[in-house]
């Protein structure tokens, strides 16, 4: 190849070959050293022709000539969506987008075609992502992205393995069971009213605002229902549903320990999840024994409001789970991320604008002897 064809990068491997070549016996050292000598001044004259226009692209900046679109132009074309998306120029387009409904400004923004919903920013993606890495419920549990209604089996009854001596009858077939657990999507919804004064705010300041608050209530509101159908799961299994066990038993240094003896061989990463009033409750046990004793089992409290406070739980109500979260699965359809929608008209009289937030999601228990829940003794 040519001297003139070749990269930079290729000039500077073939500078470091030469340096290789001159330890072979038969090496040419004038055709080597001719060779350098050109490599060098290839090198030396593409970085002034470099320099030489960095210099013209400032000076046209300076002067403000028409040429300065064009060096934008091609700046613009050699970066990436998610540098486009990172950009503070997206984001102001993208507060519009949320005001207006009209995404334009934002797919003219973007380098490449992005078909569907008009991509959020990257400052959105990370509002999103940190809000589900901040539940201690919802990071735990297995996420999947398949759309429409999702099947899913699980284990309802199965023999063991047997030990098969050399020359006596085979083991008989193994009789396994399988339930089917039918997870069918459903939109959760949060809405809030903003001032005009609040959306005269615009670009990231507004965005934030927006999606930080609703993208919290949706996952609280998503993690109560994942609570849910642990807690109201059946304690027999049937074809279509997945069991849980149960134990009656208040707060004691022992409940816990009792609770995660009836969990199954498959709970690997139990945590106990309760009311951050039902910790003091078991505090309140663990202080009445007069001795260092971790009424916990060592596992780790995650708190939830989603279930009652001991003290206040009726008889027979559940106020604590114990269990591996892997047990539940949630499933989005269209994505973790969040549908925004917005409405200037139905309060238009208070000045108030109506900005809705949607998260399309299926949630199931999808296996047993994950969980043992605790319910208050009668």
């Amino acid at each position: 190849m040519e001297i003139k064809e070749m990269t930079v990068e290729q000039l500077e491997e073939r500078k470091a070959a030469i340096v290789e070549e001159l330890n072979n016996e038969d090496a040419d050292l004038d055709a080597l050293e001719t060779e350098v000598r050109s490599i060098k001044e290839e090198l030396e004259t593409r970085a002034a022709e470099e320099e030489k226009k960095v210099e013209i692209r400032k000076a046209v900046a300076e002067a403000q000539a028409p040429v300065v679109e064009k060096v934008e132009e091609e700046r613009k074309e050699i970066m990436t969506n998610a540098e486009v998306r990172a950009s503070k120029e997206y984001v102001d387009a993208f507060a519009r987008y949320l005001v207006s409904e009209n995404d334009a400004e934002c797919r003219s923004l973007l380098t490449e075609n992005a078909s569907g919903s008009v991509p959020v920013p990257v400052i959105v993606d990370e509002i999103i992502r940190t809000a589900w890495e901040n539940s201690d419920i919802l990071s735990r549990v297995r996420k999947t992205n398949i759309r429409g209604n999702l099947k899913v089996a699980f284990e309802l009854s199965a023999d063991g393995a047997y030990v098969h001596t050399e020359g006596t009858a085979a083991p008989t077939e193994e009789s396994l069971t399988l339930g089917i657990v039918t997870m069918v999507p459903a939109t959760i919804k949060k809405w809030i009213r903003v001032s005009d004064e609040a959306i005269a705010m615009g670009g990231e300041t507004l965005v934030r605002y927006i999606y930080d608050e609703l993208t919290y209530q949706i996952v609280k509101k998503l993690t109560a229902l994942v609570v849910d159908d642990i807690k109201n799961a059946p304690t027999t299994a049937t074809t279509s549903a997945a069991a849980v066990t149960a134990i009656s038993q208040n707060p004691a240094l022992t409940t816990v320990a009792t609770a995660f003896a009836n969990l199954s061989d498959e709970a690997q990463n139990p945590v106990i999840i309760m009311n951050k009033l039902t910790y003091a409750s078991f505090i309140a046990a663990q202080a009445g024994g007069s001795f260092s004793f971790d009424p916990f089992n060592g596992l780790p409290v995650v708190f939830t409001s989603a279930l009652p406070a001991y003290t206040s739980a009726s008889a027979n109500q559940v106020y604590a789970i114990v269990g591996d979260l892997a047990g539940v699965q949630v499933n989005y359809p269209e994505g973790e991320g969040i549908a925004i929608k917005y409405d200037d008209l139905s309060e238009a009289e208070s000045d108030l604008v109506k900005i809705v937030g949607r998260q399309y999601a299926a949630h199931a228990l999808t296996a047993c002897g994950m969980f043992c829940v605790i319910k208050k003794s009668a």
